[in-house]
């Protein structure tokens, strides 16, 4: 059986984007994802001498950049969706200089009813980037979780974009009370990417993010369903809280590779 490629969320390390590959290198992860929504990684702060020098880096270390997270916080509000776009898609531009393919990103909430106002703004502005994406050869993975896998499924497929495809956060529909399962089943040709995370959900509907292992995502029956739909993708670690974030990030290495 072959063994998981497990990627780390250099954000999450909390040592800055440099010292955090170097940190990530060090501890033998196989790839790490990274926010390029603002600081020195945004569109604008890197120049064409930047972008080389930064996937010089990425060589260097041995790693590779299993995805970029390009999260702008949804597509839904018609008065910023153009702006968001259009940031987007400038954000795939550094993706593709970078030797990156997979950025990934929260839609925001699909609404059930079709004819919903926002669920049309949404799946214009998908349609312009997933577009954007296949002239590209890249793609814009969706972020499981607001909603079940099924609507996101239908709604994809409805769009029929080949560049529109899934990152798979497990913690995230655990806390929102999916079936992690299920879901894999469910959007298994589209998920190209998937975060490492857990979480736990209360008889009370409350949530919170929890180290790997320690929540309630059913870790060997979900991996034994990513492999029988054949996904060999990353598996990148997010810790989205904790005091000791890289500690966390060992520990869910450990955990992982015993999978």
């Amino acid at each position: 059986m072959a063994r998981l490629k497990i990627g780390v969320l250099i954000d999450s390390l909390r040592l800055g984007v440099r010292e955090g590959i170097r940190r990530a290198a060090e501890l033998g992860f196989d790839g790490f994802q990274v926010y390029v929504t603002g600081g020195e990684l945004a569109p604008e702060a890197m120049t064409r001498s930047a972008r080389r020098e930064f996937r010089t880096l990425v060589t260097d270390s041995g790693l590779e950049l299993s995805a970029l997270c390009v999260e702008l916080g949804g597509y839904t509000d018609e008065a910023s969706v153009d702006e968001r776009v259009e940031r987007t898609r400038r954000m795939l531009d550094l993706g593709v200089d970078l030797g990156a393919r997979v950025h990934t990103a929260h839609i925001g909430r699909i609404p059930d009813d079709p004819a919903a106002k926002a669920r049309r703004t949404l799946a214009a502005a998908l349609e312009a980037i997933g577009t954007y994406a296949a002239e590209h050869e890249c793609c814009f993975a969706c972020e499981t979780g607001p909603e079940d896998t099924p609507l996101m499924r239908d709604f994809l497929a409805a769009l029929a974009c080949e560049g529109l495809k899934v990152n798979y956060d497990p913690a995230n529909l655990v806390m929102k009370g999916y079936d992690v399962v299920r879901g894999v089943y469910a959007l298994a040709p589209l998920i190209v990417h998937t975060h490492a995370k857990d979480g736990i959900r209360r008889p009370d509907g409350s949530r919170q993010e929890v180290p790997v292992g320690k929540g309630q995502v059913p870790w060997e029956s979900y991996v034994a369903a990513l492999r029988e739909v054949g996904y060999e993708g990353f598996f990148t670690i997010e810790r989205e809280s904790g005091d000791d974030p890289v500690a966390d990030a060992i520990a869910a290495k450990r955990f992982l590779e015993r999978l």
